[in-house]
């Protein structure tokens, strides 16, 4: 039985991406992802005006009047989302979590995709595969991989959830044989995942999707706070009032960017950025337009 209130959730999430497909992303998403190639669709009468190298030169000497071959974009991609949705997604400072920007994100662009006729697939990964949904098309199958997204729970099966994503990312490649998109979805909390992140992004147009919340680079100054890490269960207690940790605190976190940043672009991952505090639409619609600028 699904909850009501998460029934509600997603028909939200319905509405909101289905109008942001049609009035900000139409077209976009087509522009920016291509398909594999051309294909032969038909030969008709040669036109004024065609180029001479598409004509079929067996056609024209059976009929005796010219011919040109036409071919189409073979525009059929498949989309994968590689999900990360360990413990530590379940945070959030502002108005949503995470966990939730992530499920949006992912319905924005899966609808987007089942719009251009693609097939849409998802892996839900923490420290281990979690859940995976072949490719398929259709408003049905949408939902249901909102629905798995939004009502996951880390917690449900066993108390704690980290991540591996080394382990997400060779996964989808024993899975996903031909050439896709693959959105790879994460607040990137580990390490040790660089190098199946280049081998991946050699077979297949691999995009990085990082999610934060500002209070992962900024700590408030609010006194003693105690705080606990969702994936290990520790805890600690932190002086936010001293200005020395609240600056050592945003080092660490501008550094972890800075060799995020680095790894993407040494491998050749586009890279999105999402926060809690901002737009996710906005976020894609300028990773779209900065694309089709290249």
């Amino acid at each position: 039985m699904i909850p009501k209130e998460l029934i509600k959730k997603i028909r939200y999430i319905q509405i909101y991406t289905g109008k942001a497909v049609n009035d900000v992303l139409a077209g976009e998403y087509h522009s920016v992802f291509k398909g594999q190639g051309m294909e032969f669709d038909e030969v008709r009468a040669y036109q004024p005006g065609d180029d001479i190298r598409t004509i079929d030169w067996n056609v024209t000497a059976r009929t005796g009047h010219p011919y040109v071959k036409r071919y189409v974009e073979e525009r059929e991609i498949t989309v994968f989302f590689l999900v990360d949705l360990s413990a530590s997604g379940a945070f959030g400072s502002r108005e949503k979590l995470k966990n939730e920007i992530t499920a949006e994100f992912c319905a924005l662009l899966a609808f987007s995709a089942i719009k251009n006729n693609d097939k849409v697939g998802l892996i839900v990964f923490t420290d281990t595969i979690e859940l995976f949904i072949p490719p398929a098309k259709g408003t049905s199958h949408v939902l249901r991989l909102i629905r798995e997204l939004l009502y996951f729970d880390p917690g449900r099966e066993r108390q704690r959830a980290g991540t591996d994503i080394a382990l997400a990312l060779n996964y989808l490649g024993r899975v996903l044989h031909k050439r896709g998109v693959v959105f790879l979805v994460s607040d990137f909390i580990d390490q040790g995942f660089e190098k199946p992140l280049g081998v991946l992004a050699r077979r297949h147009d691999l995009i990085a999707v990082t999610v934060s919340d500002p209070c992962e680079s900024v700590l408030p100054d609010v006194g003693l706070l105690e705080v606990q890490d969702a994936e290990t269960g520790k805890t600690m207690i932190i002086d936010t009032g001293s200005r020395e940790v609240r600056s050592r605190y945003e080092n660490l976190a501008r550094e972890k960017n800075q060799k995020l940043s680095s790894l993407f672009k040494s491998t050749g991952v586009d890279h999105i950025e999402l926060f809690t505090d901002r737009d996710y639409v906005l976020d894609l619609v300028k990773f779209f337009r900065k694309r089709m600028k290249r």
